[in-house]
């Protein structure tokens, strides 16, 4: 009767929802005990760890100050273009300025929300060889998978949101027309005032840093296995 059911959980891990799987992963929990480890034990503790990270990666990168009140996700105004902002704010348009960088933020905690939904179609197509892979590799061999799987998508989801936003603010706007002059000046390394690809890349890019650290957490930390199914598996590797 065990075999049944573990064969009938794995069996339906292939095209199932996250909640399909969480439920399939609870029969193995309750169904396996010391037997070795299978290809599709592998397969299901991975997809339930990367669901895991990203449903809490998204949730607190979505919430207001996600972005703006995190130091590590924080989206500055361009590094490289700093001569803009100290001349935004020579004409008294440093308010603006403030309010730019807020909104660059805002953008990217709105656009967080419609990532999970991408990165949890990205798990469910994964393979017996994408979870070897990712179980054998690197400290962050997952969230590389997820942005080699879901790079593409995301900027094409997150973009529209990001430029949306972007557009309540008028320092934008300055933003474009100093950059635009200050690229017409001889000797100097030209600047990018493509506001929205920087804005969507760094929101992608704290995003992943999110899933990154609970990546790490769940090899590092065995009290962050919270199955059996993933003690199991990422204990393998302790």
């Amino acid at each position: 009767m065990k075999l049944l059911l573990i064969g009938l959980a794995l069996l339906a891990l292939a095209g199932c929802s996250e909640k399909d799987l969480r439920q399939a992963i609870e029969i193995i929990d309750s169904s396996v005990e010391e037997a070795p480890l299978t290809r599709s034990e592998v397969v299901a503790a991975l997809k339930d760890s990367l669901s895991r990270g990203i449903s809490k990666g998204a949730l607190i990168a979505s919430s207001k100050n996600g972005y703006y009140g995190n130091p590590e996700l924080r989206i500055p105004f361009p590094a490289e273009v700093s001569e803009v902002d100290r001349a935004l704010r020579k004409i008294g348009l440093g308010k603006e300025v403030d309010r730019f960088v807020r909104q660059l933020n805002r953008s990217a905690e709105l656009a967080a929300a419609k990532a999970r939904p991408i990165f949890i179609k990205s798990i469910s197509a994964m393979t017996i060889r994408d979870a070897f892979d990712i179980l054998n590799g690197e400290a962050d061999a997952a969230t590389r998978y997820l942005m080699r799987t879901t790079g593409d998508e995301l900027r094409a989801q997150f973009r529209p949101i990001v430029s949306d936003k972007l557009g309540e603010t008028s320092a934008t706007r300055y933003y474009g027309d100093i950059v635009k002059r200050y690229n017409q000046l001889p000797f100097v390394s030209k600047v990018d005032p493509d506001l929205e690809s920087y804005a969507t890349d760094k929101a992608i890019e704290g995003l992943f840093l999110l899933i990154a650290e609970e990546e790490a957490n769940i090899r590092a930390n065995p009290a962050a296995r919270t199955t059996q199914l993933l003690r199991r598996v990422f204990g393998s590797l302790d």
